[in-house]
């Protein structure tokens, strides 16, 4: 399976380190950009995550104009409408999200309104709507999973005919991604375990689907090797910031894979589930995970293979023959969501979600169907397909 022809974009910067915060003033500054609005929710602000953020402005002679702190954690139109407002009447000139995937998807949103003007945010929803660059816009991830500071993508609810509105466009990556261990020191064990399963499946799909490319493979290996090495350092030790620095480094790392070669069956069931069950992103792709390569393990045998390297180290490789090495990276992906399960009860399956009942399935299988993941998963899934792998996936 070798693409004769591909495209690899990724012009976002990424400050990476312990002091990358305080680099923060000297990237807005280059960009002519001196009232920045933050973008970020009230449990970061609990946190008292954005009080480096501020500190590293304000030590530099940059303003803070206005903080919005109110993001949902599934952010509507009426919510990007709201702070595009304030935006304006507060004269800001640039945006700093700080958050995870809700708040980075509010802040791109808010930044077509204020760029393009107007307060009909569904105008622009679709792909290649924008034609122009918008305002400087930085991104901070409190979360090493979504990867979104590098993606180009942004999901927003519409609350009036409640479906999820889509924006694609290049014009929707940050100017930079701001990447400091400091801002994922306090993430709780569970959410420290889906988060980084949720980069593990952006690697681990943009390696084995369809459009998979040399430079999104580097990206998603050297992903899927910091993961398999940290994760659970971390999860025991919580405040290691070096093993929280690999992480969130293999979030972004994921996250130019997956936005280079797109992704599959897990991405579309996952979308599903999330929508139906109201289940967290980053919990259903790890739940769906193996289950998924399963069922692809004939169309990717060959890279599934490559990734026991990646996974379980050149000792375990090397000792494995060629013709198991697929499904031993299975294994190893089944034996790290066995030790997140001892750690804080990460689920496995959907029985184990205690939120999805069993006649919900076809229903997913259907939505699943309809999900542009799809089109990239290596082998080709009828709706039987779907609901075979939601019922292993049960219990």
């Amino acid at each position: 399976m070798t693409n004769q022809y591909y495209e690899f974009f990724c012009p976002v910067k990424v400050i990476a380190g312990k002091a990358a915060l305080e680099h923060i003033p000297y990237e807005l500054t280059g960009l002519a950009a001196k009232r920045p609005m933050i973008v970020t929710d009230k449990g970061v602000r609990a946190a008292g995550l954005l009080d480096p953020v501020v500190a590293a402005c304000e030590e530099s002679g940059l303003e803070i104009i206005s903080i919005y702190d109110d993001v949902p954690p599934d952010s509507s139109t009426d919510v990007v409408r709201d702070i595009a407002g304030i935006y304006r009447s507060e004269k800001c000139d640039s945006i700093i999200a700080v958050g995870g995937g809700s708040a980075i998807d509010t802040a791109k949103a808010v930044n077509i309104l204020v760029s393009e003007g107007g307060d009909d945010i569904a105008a622009y929803s679709g792909a290649g709507v924008i034609k122009h660059p918008l305002k400087p816009f930085l991104v901070v991830p409190t979360t090493a999973g979504t990867g979104s500071e590098v993606t180009s993508v942004a999901v927003i609810t519409d609350t009036t005919k409640s479906v999820k509105l889509p924006f694609t466009s290049s014009f929707l990556l940050p100017n930079a991604a701001v990447i400091d261990p400091r801002m994922t020191l306090t993430l709780p064990p569970h959410i420290t375990a889906a988060t980084a399963m949720d980069a593990m499946t952006h690697a681990t799909e943009a390696f084995t689907c369809m459009a998979k490319n040399p430079l999104s493979d580097a990206y998603a290996t050297a992903a899927v090797k910091k993961i398999s090495t940290s994760l659970l350092q971390v999860m025991d030790n919580p405040k290691d910031s070096d093993g929280r620095l690999e992480l969130a480094q293999a979030s972004t790392m994921a996250g130019i894979a997956f936005s280079n070669s797109m992704v599959g069956l897990v991405h579309a069931l996952g979308h599903a589930t999330g929508a139906i069950c109201h289940l967290p992103h980053g919990l259903c792709m790890s739940l769906y995970l193996p289950y998924v390569l399963e069922y692809n393990l004939e169309s990717i045998r060959a890279p599934l293979g490559e990734l026991l390297l990646y996974l379980e180290g050149p000792d375990v490789y090397s000792a494995t023959p060629a013709s198991r090495r697929a499904e031993a990276s299975i294994s190893a992906l089944r034996k790290l969501r066995d030790e997140l399960h001892k750690r804080c009860k990460l689920p496995r399956t959907l029985k184990e979600t205690g939120s999805v009942e069993e006649h919900q399935l076809d229903t997913i299988a259907e939505m699943a169907m309809d999900d542009g993941a799809m089109m990239f998963n290596p082998k080709e899934v009828s709706l039987e397909d779907a609901r075979a792998v939601l019922k292993r996936a049960w219990a």
